[in-house]
């Protein structure tokens, strides 16, 4: 049975915004899922911490990380099967708590395998969170005002991540990093009670078909590139259990049947992620961009603590509040740039900011032992201005050309790759570090100066990549906003 649950009054709002209880909803979605995306990157700062503590190497660690992106990005793109066949509410209730078990899990963990067996069930509430805030905010927030309200999600994907580091940095100075989980387990369980309370249906519940075979596909897909990216760190120190070509080729082999599976299963209706979004050639530019700009962001997110406490030598304060300035940036231009999207569409936004990316990314090359604060926080700085001025009109402007039929797996699509992506940028900058510094070793330099050769390495691979997403960024078209890019797209 089809269950109309739209909010009331959601059917009488004005073309200038959303009624109250629509805004009531998607406040309360956007403070929880930036409670969970925050735990994406809240251990970066304490991966020195938890390296000593559970006598771990840096490779094995970032798995803290790359594995809650890794399971994110398995789940998420079962997220646009669950939102047909269940409602909003239900799917709400069901992340928070698995949120919350996780987190709990991970503040009691004795050892590194349990700890990350409780990242794994943290992220898996997470990956039902931005797919259901973003079909929501489709669902309910006129067209012509949706730049401005994707910029408070852009808060959430890239501002939640950006602040982690200065959250754990600040908690680190004075206790535990099991403290990090004990005071974010109270803000999840009201983030649940609250939802409990306040969060109602504005989709309709569709009869869908679980495709039982696209499931193994994806999460074997996803998860062997991420692993095999991965694998590369841990081999540089002789680590790594299989070489690691083995899951890049069944990863690759994998996405691949995904796809096809996919593609024939969208003609019936039942594909898992329904890729006729791809259809679309604006739609895939933008996807293009925003995973470049999540390998990035990540990509630094990862490295720059490292950086600042291996080679700068700073303690866990020092870097967190380093990181604080690029991430309050961000924040803060993410409603500013959205409310301008609405205004001059994408281009005169994507294309200033990717060079301010690059810019950015350019500017971490130039670090060493001997670099100031000032300078590391510069290039932090612009690179998030940057992500800032380019991660908006790109999700707007994706999602803003998609029917309404396709809004939750447009949804589950970018969230996917952005999560991919980011966790690519983890694994592939790892990787970079890591041998960067082994061979450094090997010619005989000093561990220190050799750890400052092997980020070095990864920051210039970046800022290589950064020219490839200018050239990306000059292909997208239009001044307008997403009505008129959808009536151009169908011209």
């Amino acid at each position: 049975m089809t269950e109309n649950a739209a909010l009331p009054g959601t059917d009488n709002r004005t073309d200038t915004g959303t009624d109250r209880s629509a805004v009531l909803l998607i406040g309360v979605l956007l403070v929880a899922a930036f409670v969970v995306i925050l735990n994406e990157t809240i251990l970066s700062v304490a991966l020195p911490t938890l390296m000593a503590d559970l006598e771990i190497t840096a490779a094995t660690a970032q798995w803290l990380t790359s594995g809650f992106l890794l399971t994110m990005a398995i789940v998420i793109p079962i997220t646009g099967y669950l939102m047909q066949r269940f409602t909003l509410r239900s799917i709400y209730i069901a992340a928070m708590t698995l949120f919350t078990i996780g987190t709990l899990a991970a503040a009691l963990a004795p050892g590194f395998e349990l700890l990350i067996v409780a990242r794994v069930v943290q992220a898996s509430g997470t990956a039902l969170m931005v797919p259901l805030l973003m079909t929501t905010i489709l669902n309910v927030v006129p067209e012509q005002n949706r730049g401005r309200t994707m910029g408070l999600v852009s808060i959430v994907i890239a501002v939640a991540p950006a602040v982690g580091p200065t959250v754990s940095g600040l908690i680190l100075q004075s206790l535990s990093w099991r403290a990090m989980f004990w005071i974010v387990l109270p803000i999840a369980i009201g983030a649940l009670i609250l939802g409990g309370v306040f969060v109602r249906n504005v989709t309709e519940r569709r009869p869908a078909q679980l495709d039982l075979i696209s499931v193994p596909l994806s999460a074997l897909g996803f998860g062997g590139v991420v692993y095999g990216l991965s694998s590369i760190g841990e081999s540089a120190g002789g680590h790594a259990p299989i070489p690691p070509w083995v899951p890049l080729v069944i990863g690759a082999v994998a996405l691949a049947l995904f796809v096809v599976r996919q593609l024939k299963l969208a003609d019936r209706g039942l594909a898992l992620l329904d890729l006729r979004t791809f259809a679309i050639a604006p739609f895939r530019l933008a996807v293009v961009l925003m995973a470049g700009f999540m390998l990035t962001l990540f990509g630094a997110l990862i490295l720059l603590p490292l950086f600042l406490q291996n080679v700068m030598g700073k303690d866990v304060l020092t870097t967190g509040l380093v990181l604080l300035p690029g991430g309050l940036v961000m924040g803060l231009l993410a409603p500013f740039v959205g409310a301008l999207f609405d205004k001059v569409g994408a281009r005169p936004l994507v294309l200033p900011g990717t060079l301010a990316v690059s810019a950015g990314t350019w500017l971490l090359t130039t670090l060493d032992a001997g670099s100031s604060l000032g300078m590391v926080i510069a290039a932090h700085v612009i690179l998030s201005a940057g992500i800032a001025f380019g991660l908006t009109p790109l999700m707007t402007s994706a999602l803003g050309l998609l029917s309404p039929e396709l809004y939750s797996h447009g949804s589950a699509t970018v969230s996917t790759i952005q999560q991919v992506a980011g966790a690519a940028g983890t694994a592939l900058f790892i990787t970079l570090m890591s041998r960067g510094t082994q061979s450094a070793i090997d010619d005989g330099v000093n561990p220190l100066q050799a750890g400052a050769d092997g980020i070095h390495l990864a920051f210039v691979v970046a800022a290589c990549l950064s020219l490839v997403l200018i050239a990306a960024a000059a292909l997208v078209r239009g001044r307008t906003g997403a009505p008129a890019a959808r009536a151009a797209e169908s011209a």
